[in-house]
């Protein structure tokens, strides 16, 4: 038997901010274990609306700090991420009896100017009556307000944060739950369970850092003995997916009749994704799904504004997340804040613990700083801040650069057919290359699973991002669940079964 390892930090999560965090840590030089007891993003962060936004609602409810902090990192991501964060302009009908026309404008002149923004467009005005966006929707609306912001593939996020925090040195364990936790001679004792052999083991960590989202009061409950802890509103939020309603690249944001919004966003080329209801969320996360009230909801909004309404019936797809919001005690979930509260505990015998409730994927970064200073408040400090200029694995090409991106892989792969080197070079950037590798025709990428997905990229996602199911390839990794039919996703899962059962991505590329 030997030693138990120590790690200067482990972190229990891998959504967006646990991923993070680990990123940015690992980066300074500490040594960092992450514990997920699923998949990596398969809470909160893969059922975002997917924006990278400042949040123009936010303002209403006087949420400066947060929607500044917001708007300025859309252009760090961007530049940091160019193929799976890039601009859209977002296009808001002026509707009669709802916001008045000054309060949109004054909003929007606020998030202008808040944020420093440099490559992205201005706010302007349409006509509705001549502007191609105007041809969806019912006649109704004359003007509109058309403004900036950015789309973010979220699930891709957090697995380019984990490997590129692995590429680091960090130990990125998914499908293992931190059973249990307690201060023993200033260190953390931490019992690990692996999901998928019932194996556990025993690690120790100078500092715990719980950044487990909705089930971040679970953690200090179940793990650590905690009761009553009540730390974070849960409010669903979930969306539909119908094929799509408009050509146009832009996407629309609507206000409802009850104050509330909607957007209706270009996706994955043939769809429009419809979405967020906001409603608290009594139950246990695992086991969120859309309701039909729900369903209900976003097809009677949406239908307000399209020529075409939206039925059940067009609906492809639906996924829904529960939402970890500080609880701040506001009446409606709607009104409850999006910003993060970091908090500190240290007990008599050392071994910090911290927490990190709420936030929203646009801000991530910035919390993992927040984080880290906390980290070497009490661990010492190991280097600078670092992330705001460091690109994500696949991202080290020019933030307006992505056309070209697809042009050179085309040029290396001739067999590819466009819409599949622009999906791949979307997915994972410049590491595309090292994706195909060698291959020299399409029939030397593998099986093929259906749509344009093949052996090739299923054994690269095994082997550097974590896959383990046929779900964690099809809609998180790929969304190429949107193309495949049963028996194709069935053949899939069979293949997933048979390839080796190591521990994926457990070394550095």
């Amino acid at each position: 038997m030997g030693e138990t390892p120590i790690h200067d930090i482990l972190v229990v999560g891998g959504g967006i901010n646990g991923c993070g965090i680990a990123r940015d840590a690992a980066g300074r030089g500490f040594s960092v274990l992450l514990a997920e007891m699923n998949d990596l993003a398969s809470g909160t962060s893969s059922g975002s609306t997917k924006l990278i936004h400042g949040g123009l609602r936010y303002l209403e409810f006087y949420e400066f700090r947060l929607v500044r902090e917001a708007l300025m990192e859309r252009e760090v991501l961007w530049r940091n991420a160019p193929h799976i964060i890039w601009p859209m302009r977002f296009v808001l009908p002026y509707a009669e009896g709802l916001r008045p026309a000054w309060l949109l404008r004054l909003g929007l002149f606020l998030y202008d100017h808040l944020g420093g923004r440099k490559l992205l467009p201005a706010t302007k005005t349409l006509d509705m009556r001549g502007d191609p966006a105007g041809k969806p929707l019912k006649p109704l609306f004359s003007k509109a307000f058309e403004y900036s912001d950015g789309w973010v593939n979220d699930a891709r996020l957090v697995v380019l944060n984990a490997r590129d925090a692995a590429d680091r040195g960090a130990d990125i364990r998914t499908r293992t739950k931190v059973v249990s936790a307690h201060r023993e001679n200033e260190l953390w004792a931490v019992t690990l369970e692996d999901g998928r052999t019932g194996a556990r083991e025993e690690v120790k960590a100078r500092l715990l850092v719980n950044a487990a989202g909705p089930w971040v009061d679970h953690v200090l409950s179940e793990a650590l003995g905690r009761n009553d802890v009540h730390n974070v509103r849960l409010v669903q939020g979930s969306h539909i997916v119908v094929p799509k309603k408009f050509d146009d690249p832009r996407a629309y944001f609507f206000q409802n009749k009850d104050g509330r919004i909607i957007f209706a966003i270009p996706y994955e080329e043939d769809f429009t994704l419809i979405g967020t209801t906001d409603q608290d969320y009594p139950g246990d996360p695992h086991d969120v799904k859309i309701s039909d009230a729900e369903i209900d909801y976003l097809c009677s909004a949406a239908s307000e504004y399209f020529a075409e309404p939206v039925t059940r019936a067009d609906i492809a797809w639906t996924y829904s997340a529960v939402r970890p919001l500080y609880d701040d005690g506001a009446s409606k979930a709607q009104e409850a804040t999006r910003d993060y509260v970091l908090k500190a505990e240290e007990g008599e015998a050392g071994a910090p613990l911290l927490n990190a409730f709420g936030g929203k994927i646009t801000t991530y970064r910035r919390l993992s700083e927040a984080m880290l200073e906390k980290i070497e408040g009490f661990l010492g400090k190991r280097g600078k801040p670092w992330t705001a200029n460091a690109p994500l694995p696949g991202g080290d090409f020019p933030a307006t650069g992505f056309v070209a991106e697809v042009t050179k892989l085309r040029n290396a792969y001739p067999f590819l057919d466009p819409h599949h080197a622009r999906r791949l070079v979307r997915l994972y950037g410049t590491r595309a290359h090292g994706l195909l590798g060698r291959a020299k025709s399409i029939v030397e990428l593998g099986q093929h699973f259906g749509a344009d997905l093949y052996e090739a990229e299923v054994r690269y996602l095994v082997a550097n991002e974590w896959a383990v199911t046929a779900e964690d390839v099809l809609w998180r990794r790929t969304k190429r669940g949107l193309r495949l039919t049963s028996d194709q996703s069935s053949a899939l899962d069979l293949f997933m079964r048979t390839l080796s059962n190591r521990h994926p991505a457990a070394a550095a590329e």
